[in-house]
């Protein structure tokens, strides 16, 4: 039995969730989401709540059964709160900055990178060393933060690079003298 797949998932004013077949849509504030769940669990929608039931008892039930419980709940969340990823740089001469929705890295090499935002996803560049990528599709948020992130990844010997806010970047010891 899924622990989290029991759990009921409120939905908050403002809120509105169908369910056609196996497809899951949500429209919120934010914007619309729309997820087609596997056959194997079936979505309840009762008045505030929305319950994933599995439809069968067999161990791939079991395995979707809290996995789409939580893709519906962040599909949930995203249209009604959104959600962000926290990146700073770090680095002499690394910045970022903003020109109209692209965002320009200057990390480093030859040329400055732009990035620009997919539909639904917007920067914020509170300071030259921060950046906060914003939207209401919680994968896509990741997908774009680790997208900025490989562009100058953090190395291990000075920690210079693109990392999310809190990540500890475990550093090794460089080269030592002869004797």
């Amino acid at each position: 039995m899924s622990r989290i797949g029991r759990q009921p998932i409120a939905v908050p004013d403002g809120v509105e969730v169908t369910v056609e077949g196996h497809t899951v849509r949500v429209k919120g504030v934010k914007g619309t989401l729309e997820r087609t769940l596997r056959p194997e669990v079936r979505v309840e929608v009762d008045g505030a709540t929305v319950r994933v039931v599995p439809t069968e008892d067999s161990g791939m039930a079991r395995a979707q059964w809290g996995l789409s419980r939580t893709l519906v709940a962040n599909m949930i969340e995203g249209v009604s709160k959104g959600f962000e990823k926290q990146l700073e740089l770090s680095g002499v001469g690394y910045r970022a900055a903003k020109q109209g929705q692209r965002l320009v890295l200057t990390v480093g090499y030859s040329h400055p990178v732009h990035i620009d935002p997919p539909p639904g996803i917007e920067f914020d560049v509170p300071n030259p060393t921060n950046i906060v990528v914003k939207g209401y599709n919680r994968e896509t948020v990741g997908e774009i933060a680790a997208k900025i992130r490989s562009v100058r990844p953090p190395e291990p010997y000075k920690g210079k690079g693109i990392h999310y806010k809190g990540e500890r970047i475990r550093r090794k010891v460089g080269k030592t003298g002869k004797k």
